[in-house]
């Protein structure tokens, strides 16, 4: 049944206003807004735009004039963004997986299923997994030996779970992540060229051409409460311990989590990043859009990197940093700002070069 604007209201703890006993039947951007929809206007320069539609409600900023805008109804939020978390977790249609345990499912006779556990066609669950309470594991997944995975999980399709892995309650995993892979951890039976190279910036000594010997990983992930993986993002097995991504931690798409990486809580992980192995990170940590991390280093708590930033050394604990090497961002806009002035200076001092160059054979 459709929600009315106040049920909407109410559950988001936000005031409504105007006829709350209109009912929409989805969100909308205000341009193509119909008279059943709920119109996103959340700024000024939003809400020019909902003459173009036929909104009779819409979700607007605090104190806005929903009467002069030609509304009916209105929701004034304190803080629309964040009540748009809300609004979205109401509307959402879902993925339409049918609430059961699909015949072709593969489910090993000693794993364990909790309540109202679904899962979906053609799903692998091993042996000795145990699966919490109201999860839902969508079609072609995997789900390993000894895996766990807590109450009130939802994987979307084809999410791969490895051997041991430990996740907690409300995870989230979304189409093709994959999560238990092994490490990339490669050993030369000699000091490698890559070795020679690290320990002197540079030059690889006497080092001869040498097959790869494979490190195994004896460890797994684990996973705490609350945190959500993006697509195609992998998470790699520890080396002996576990990698560690701590509550709350949310991940967005390709991105890669190296082996024995520890992570704090409530990190925010952009696309492409890739972060190597043996990293440690604290909690509140953002990274922008694809940013590198080097491996053995430690971010510290709330550090920010802005987009495509490479990170070769530690980062203490609430700093903003950008560009390659990293740098606090505002002393790399700086350095941005006198690489752009290069070439004028090279002009210049070209010019008083000449300029001195025939004033000396003057003399």
């Amino acid at each position: 049944m459709a929600p009315t604007i106040a049920e909407i209201a109410s559950a988001l703890g936000a005031e409504a206003v105007g006829d709350t006993t209109i009912t929409v039947s989805r969100v909308s951007e205000p341009g193509d807004a119909a008279p059943d929809d709920l119109a996103l206007a959340m700024k000024p320069e939003y809400a020019e735009h909902l003459s173009k539609g036929a909104a009779r409600a819409a979700m607007l900023w605090p104190d806005a004039d929903w009467q002069a805008l030609g509304l009916r109804a209105a929701i004034l939020p304190r803080r629309p963004r964040f009540a748009l978390s809300g609004l979205s977790a109401i509307m959402d249609q879902g993925q339409g997986f049918d609430r059961s345990i699909h015949p072709s499912a593969v489910i090993d006779p000693t794993a364990t299923l909790a309540d109202d556990v679904s899962v979906g066609p053609f799903t692998v669950i091993s042996a000795g997994a145990r699966i919490g309470a109201g999860s839902v594991i969508g079609p072609q997944c995997f789900i390993g030996r000894d895996a766990v995975l807590g109450d009130g999980s939802f994987l979307r399709e084809q999410v791969s779970i490895g051997a041991r892995v430990r996740i907690g309650a409300r995870f989230i995993g979304q189409p093709g992540a994959r999560i238990g892979g092994d490490g990339f951890s490669f050993v030369t039976a000699e000091q490698s060229g890559v070795e020679a190279a690290r320990e002197s910036l540079g030059r690889q000594a006497d080092s001869t051409e040498q097959p790869w010997a494979r490190i195994h990983s004896l460890g797994s992930v684990q996973i705490g409460d609350d945190v959500e993986i993006g697509s195609n993002t992998t998470i790699d097995c520890g080396t002996i311990r576990n990698t560690i991504i701590g509550d709350g931690c949310k991940f967005d798409n390709l991105v890669q989590v190296g082996h024995n990486v520890v992570m704090g809580r409530d990190c925010l992980i952009c696309g492409h990043v890739g972060i190597a192995g043996s990293t440690r990170i604290g909690n509140n940590v953002v990274l922008g859009g694809m940013t590198g991390v080097s491996d053995n280093i430690f971010i510290g708590d709330r550090v920010i990197t802005g987009g495509g930033t490479k990170v070769l050394s530690n980062v203490p604990a609430g700093r903003v940093v950008l560009g390659y090497p990293a740098a606090k961002m505002d002393t790399q806009i700086d350095i941005f700002k006198a690489v752009r002035r290069l070439p004028r200076m090279v002009r210049d001092i070209a010019a008083l070069q000449k300029a001195v160059f025939k004033s000396g054979s003057t003399d």
